[in-house]
């Protein structure tokens, strides 16, 4: 027993030595392993941070050359500019020696001078006394005698020459005056149309004549009323003629007409109504035909009541030429002849455009129309050559510029183009406004209408201050007044409507 322990001791024993040796064994190969392993890992990682080394050396040495390149060109930059400076201070010290010996040169000629200067003084001096001892003259007698005669042969010179100049002027003035007219004329073409006293209302049918008449006259009655347009109904077809010597009025009933037959509620509310509308939208169309004048003129910064005033000219007319057109043809003549004589076109287009602004205000004071735009002109900021060319366009104020005969003669020459006027309209039509302002100066007088030619004037008075009994007064007392001041072909029949009207509201 004690032999077979001890045999497995042995045997153990043998067997541990045997396994040490095979654990020995494979831990030797694992460290020659490793450290082969270690060694390769450490040549790789020198590698790199060789490659990394040489890497940052190449960035290192490039940052140093680029700085090395700047501070070099500093350093040039430098050095030119000290050279710079260098070479200034040279050239400021030879310039400074320059003028240093300069500035001494001359000090030494202004001495010489003064020296010379003297020396002359009692040169002049002593010959001034030898000429008043010899001439028995004093040095200021002798100066006043020599100015005398040099003016009078200046003048004697100069009035030769303005006498030569004017005879010259005489010879060419007249020829380049029509020359100047003539070209001013053949460049500026406009139609001539004389104005008018009747307009033509077209309708789509005959039967619409009995509803503007309306029942026993009631419709024709109250829009003549209203308008002041006679309304002439005849056997006309398709046609209705408005008769007015008033454009503005004439225009108010064509257009109030047209937008009853329109609408086709024909009654004398209904036709007050329209009328109002119309009026209203008339003054605006005429502001906007001022505006339009003045554009295609190219006439700017006229006060919007000047525009308004610019545009009523279409609606008013000069002894039978339309007003607006005569002032955009007189217009265009001054900037056409203010050009030919080298004057501003502007203010003369300005001038011409607005010398007939006196004719169309609606208060009408009693002034002559030049000196009335005159101060309208003046009113409304106008320069005061504009001004003067309206108000002495007729010789009523004395002319201060070159732009105020030339608005006189191109006014002539628009109204006298053949055709362009008509003298038998303009009296015609001072004719019928006498007539309505002899009716208007009556107390209680409210509107008055010449019609029928000036053949009826209709008066229209207020019931609460004229009675029946003065309305028949009236009538004989302007008729008698009409016979004896005024001059007329025929008869004037003379009608005073009193209406009274009651009028209440339902709530």
């Amino acid at each position: 027993m004690i032999g077979l322990l001890a045999g497995l001791v042995v045997g153990g024993g043998v067997a541990w030595a045997a396994l040490n040796a095979v654990l020995n064994k494979k831990r030797n190969s694992i460290l020659t392993e490793a450290e082969k392993e270690g060694e390769a890992v450490k040549k790789e990682k020198m590698l790199q941070a060789k490659e990394k080394f040489l890497q940052l050396k190449e960035e290192h040495e490039k940052v140093i050359k680029e700085r090395t390149a700047r501070v070099q060109s500093a350093e040039s930059k430098l050095k030119n500019r000290e050279a710079q400076v260098s070479k200034h201070a040279e050239e400021n010290k030879k310039a400074k020696r320059a003028n240093d010996s300069e500035r001494e040169s001359l000090q030494r000629m202004r001495e010489v001078l003064e020296t010379k200067q003297k020396e002359l003084d009692k040169s002049h001096a002593s010959n001034v006394a030898q000429l008043e001892k010899i001439s028995s003259l004093s040095a200021d007698d002798a100066k006043a005698e020599l100015m005398k005669t040099l003016r009078d042969e200046a003048r004697t010179e100069a009035m030769n020459h303005i006498k030569i100049t004017l005879d010259e002027a005489k010879l060419t003035a007249g020829a380049d005056a029509k020359k100047i007219v003539i070209q001013s004329i053949q460049r500026v073409a406009t139609e001539h149309a004389v104005e008018n006293a009747v307009s033509v209302f077209n309708i789509d049918s005959d039967e619409l004549k009995g509803r503007i008449i309306g029942r026993e006259g009631r419709n024709i009655r109250a829009l003549e009323s209203i308008t002041g347009v006679e309304i002439i109904v005849d056997d006309t077809p398709e046609a209705i003629i408005l008769s007015c010597f008033d454009p503005v009025r004439r225009e108010v009933a064509r257009l109030a007409l047209h937008q009853l037959v329109t609408d086709g509620r024909i009654h004398p509310a209904r036709i007050e109504e329209v009328v109002a509308k119309v009026s209203k939208q008339l003054e605006d169309e005429i502001a906007e035909i001022g505006k339009r004048a003045c554009i295609d003129l190219g006439i700017h910064g006229l006060h919007p009541e000047l525009i308004r005033m610019v545009g009523r000219m279409k609606y008013r007319s000069s002894y039978g030429q339309n007003l607006l057109q005569h002032s955009r043809e007189v217009a265009n003549l001054c900037a056409t002849m203010a050009s030919e004589l080298g004057l501003n076109p502007k203010v003369a287009k300005r001038a011409g455009l607005l010398h007939d602004i006196g004719k169309v205000p609606e208060d009408e004071p009693e002034l002559p129309h030049a000196i009335l735009g005159m101060k309208l002109a003046e009113k409304f900021g106008e320069k005061p050559e504009v001004c003067n060319a309206i108000g002495a366009h007729h010789d009523e104020i004395e002319m201060t510029g070159l732009i105020s005969p030339i608005v006189q003669v191109c006014d002539a020459i628009s109204g006298a183009r053949p055709g362009a006027r008509r003298e038998v309209v303009e009296s015609y039509i001072k004719r019928l406004k006498d007539l309505e302002n002899m009716a208007l100066s009556y107390p209680g007088v409210t509107k008055s209408y010449a019609i029928q030619a000036g053949r009826e004037l209709r008066v229209l008075v207020e019931s609460e201050k004229v009675s029946d009994e003065q309305a028949d007064v009236l009538s004989f007392d302007l008729s008698q007044k009409i016979q004896n001041e005024m001059t007329y072909p025929g008869q004037v029949k003379v009608t005073v409507i009193r209406e009274r009207r009651a009028v209440n509201y339902a709530k």
